[in-house]
């Protein structure tokens, strides 16, 4: 067996894992078949296929997607709502990236600081 395999036990945790068909995810998000299909058109969803070619969702891509839902129900065109929701996770990951250095540049200058207390 590869070492790179997962158990069954860890694809309940892996959020990639593309674990739902279209249709049940379809059925989960309220949504049809067609609006998995043409977040798939836009590029948001990259579905992964079975053997038999069939699309198959990950509970990431279903969280995607249900953003979208929410911002198109609320009357925004779908290109833009996925424009928007590709746009906040962007900006999300700037913000973690942001506070990650600033941490890093603190800690830089508290060794600063104390080094120079100790001379």
């Amino acid at each position: 067996m590869a070492r790179n395999r997962q158990t069954a036990a860890d694809k309940f945790d892996d959020e990639h894992y593309p674990a739902y068909t279209m249709g049940r995810a379809a059925e989960m998000l309220g949504a049809t078949p067609g609006f998995l299909r043409s977040l798939d058109e836009v590029k948001l969803l990259v579905p992964q296929r079975s053997a038999g070619g069939h699309r198959r969702y990950s509970r990431y891509q279903l969280r995607l997607a249900a953003r979208v839902r929410a911002l198109a129900d609320e009357g925004t065109a779908l290109d833009a709502a996925c424009r928007i929701v590709v746009l906040e996770d962007q900006l999300e990951e700037a913000r973690r990236l942001n506070a990650e250095l600033n941490q890093r540049d603190r800690a830089g200058e508290r060794s600063v600081a104390t080094a120079s207390d100790s001379s």
